[in-house]
């Protein structure tokens, strides 16, 4: 209180632009619908979770890490950066993990954007670019979606300035599952000056059927292309967070020097060496989850001809103004899923059974 009685406004303790800045939309629990729909159980279809559980030994191996917890991690990640260098043909010097891709991607804009510099990506794509932009102090670029739903890359190459240092590239795209192809890519890359930094965020790779989508891993050789990927995905370790990118030696020594220490937990690590050893399992649980997206997108297209093709483990519908009304619906009738107001819906591919309940529950809605 002042002197004169007037209580004071009080101070400005945080940034004031954050504000503005929409947070992050998490999947809603399924046990908090059950309760309160009265219904034994509701189906997540929001998150791009793999419904086949953690893979075989995954679970003994992070219980025998946790044996350990009152040790630090191993903050070089060696053991886990070399078996992931063994599996994707490259040196581990390359490599560098983090707290999930997401929080790669973070330390990339932030060791390559200054506040005032650009990073252009497309939009409508990951919901968690702008924050990561904002957070950095750098601007965000927003170049949008052509109409097939994916990257327009002309457009996004013609956004290019002086000022931007990054560009991310989601291939395939979230949310709306849409891909480039390798020529398309490739030409892309050959437009960007050498000292701009290319993200190829490839965190649905191990859905991808289509031959003519490039392996960004195959891209980068350039010196200026960095991919992401995730074990949150095929992996089935969105638990655990774990992510990691490939560049060059330089950039990805930068990345680990900057990386938050010990961020990847002795749990995480174990569990992702212990998940690695698995391979073909997890291919042959990629494999279920692309016939089951086949199947829903056929049967959506029934009711909105102009589902794009996905090669993510999601689908999009295309609703525009309808989105949140659909999920809303959906949401009524005991299925979560993921709308984006004004654009569309993210549905992920689960469980036979699981997308058998959302599309009773489309058919309900859109018929």
């Amino acid at each position: 209180m002042t002197d004169t009685g007037r209580q004071q406004p009080p101070l400005r303790l945080t940034r004031a632009d954050l504000d503005a800045l929409p947070n992050y939309v998490p999947g809603r629990s399924p046990a908090d619908l059950a309760r309160e729909l009265g219904i034994p159980e509701a189906v997540k279809l929001a998150s791009n979770e793999v419904p086949y559980g953690p893979l075989p030994g995954v679970v003994e191996a992070v219980a025998e890490a946790a044996a350990g917890a009152h040790r630090y991690p191993d903050m070089g990640v060696v053991a886990l950066r070399a078996a992931l260098a063994e599996r994707y043909g490259v040196d581990p010097e390359r490599v560098a993990t983090g707290c999930g891709s997401v929080a790669l991607a973070e330390h990339l804009v932030r060791a390559t954007c200054l506040p005032g510099d650009e990073l252009v990506y497309s939009w409508r794509s990951f919901e968690a670019y702008p924050i990561i932009a904002a957070t950095s102090g750098a601007t965000s670029v927003r170049v949008p979606n052509g109409p097939d739903h994916g990257h327009d890359l002309a457009a996004m190459a013609a956004a290019v300035t002086d000022r931007t240092r990054m560009i991310l590239v989601c291939n395939p795209n979230n949310p709306t599952g849409t891909f480039l192809r390798r020529a398309e890519l490739e030409r892309f890359l050959d437009t960007v000056p050498d000292d701009v930094l290319v993200v190829i965020d490839e965190a649905y790779r191990e859905f991808v059927t289509d031959p003519d989508v490039p392996d960004g891993l195959t891209l980068a050789d350039r010196p200026n292309v960095v991919v992401l990927r995730t074990l949150s995905k095929a992996w089935g370790l969105a638990g655990l967070r774990i992510g990691f990118l490939v560049a060059q030696p330089v950039v990805a020594a930068a990345i680990r020097k900057v990386v938050t220490p010990f961020s990847a937990s002795a749990a995480a690590q174990a569990g992702a060496l212990a998940a690695l050893a698995q391979a073909e399992e997890m291919e042959r649980r990629c494999a279920l989850v692309v016939a089951e997206r086949d199947r829903v997108t056929e049967a959506l297209r029934k009711h909105v001809p102009d589902v794009p093709t996905s090669q993510a483990n999601f689908v999009w519908l295309p609703l525009g103004d309808r989105s949140v009304a659909f999920g809303q619906a959906c949401e009524a009738r005991g299925v979560i899923v993921r709308p984006f107001a004004g654009d569309g819906v993210r549905v992920t591919i689960g469980a036979p059974a699981e997308n058998d309940a959302f599309l009773a529950a489309a058919d309900a809605v859109l018929a």
